[in-house]
């Protein structure tokens, strides 16, 4: 925790990491509560990881974000890992304790809740089936919180259909595995749609997922956040489908690594959308 006559040190750990916007984040954040401290990039290669994680505490870092490839790895580093990062399977932020023990936390899956009800206050996860697509990491994140706020039913598929079989299996009911050809099939009768896989970022090709099964009052969400609105959503937009990108999970998951760093939970306002957005 930061106290006003603290410097606090914080970072994000990636390989690349150039091209994170969490230093801008994090910095307004910093500066808009008058804290004394910087968030910075940490360029880290993978077969570094460990050892630069354990020189935090050293540096005098309060801890810091992992971003890929370092989330999975992480896990067999740490002095301690709580329970949701042990189910996710993942970590993304650590925590340097004040002994100097580091502490794995996983607040994907809070970004990715908290980024629903900001656009539909009134959203629950047992409204009725939800269709995931993917099954990596962002996947892994989403299927356990959605879990913990009470989805009963889950259809996840993937193209390649062994991964999605095995995380089935993984986490048992309420997720089923649907094979990729029958994925536009999933969509009937579904009250969330939410795409994990990088189909529709820059650069890649649009999702191919035809919509037409899918239910007009569904909510449909992408992770994906560059660009701010995907083909799916484009798509979703035009049917009447309410949407949610993927700036509010980026933004949301940022807000309880930020307190327990500085000790501080920071709201996201306007000014700092309008920061990040100038960025994309």
């Amino acid at each position: 925790m930061s106290s006003p006559h603290k410097y606090t040190l914080a970072g994000v750990m990636g390989w690349p990491v150039d091209h994170s916007r969490s230093p801008a984040i994090h910095n307004h954040w910093i500066a808009h509560h008058g804290l004394r401290g910087a968030y910075v990039l940490l360029p880290v290669h993978p077969t570094k990881l460990e050892q630069a994680l354990r020189a935090l505490p050293t540096l005098g870092f309060s801890g810091c974000n992992l971003t890929i490839p370092h989330k999975v790895m992480a896990i067999a580093m740490v002095d301690k890992i709580e329970p949701l990062a042990q189910r996710i399977g993942a970590v993304n932020t650590i925590v340097v304790e004040a002994d100097g023990s580091l502490t794995g936390r996983n607040t994907d899956g809070f970004g990715y809740i908290q980024s629903l009800l900001d656009v539909q206050p009134q959203w629950r996860a047992d409204a009725g089936p939800v269709t995931v697509v993917g099954a990596g990491g962002a996947a892994r994140a989403i299927i356990v919180s959605l879990i913990e706020r009470g989805a009963n039913d889950i259809r996840l598929t993937n193209r390649s259909g062994s991964k999605a079989n095995d995380m089935a299996q993984e986490f048992g009911a309420p997720v089923q595995a649907i094979a990729w050809e029958d994925r536009h099939e999933a969509l009937a009768d579904i009250a969330l749609l939410v795409n994990t896989t990088n189909q529709g970022m820059h650069g890649q090709p649009a999702l191919d997922l035809n919509l037409e099964r899918l239910p007009v009052q569904a909510l449909v969400s992408d992770v994906i956040y560059v660009p701010l609105e995907t083909p799916l959503l484009s798509a979703a937009k035009a049917r009447g489908n309410t949407t949610v990108n993927g700036l509010g999970m980026l933004l949301n998951q940022a807000r309880p690594a930020f307190e327990a760093w500085f000790g501080v939970l920071p709201d996201v306002t306007p000014e700092l959308l309008a920061k990040v957005r100038a960025t994309l």
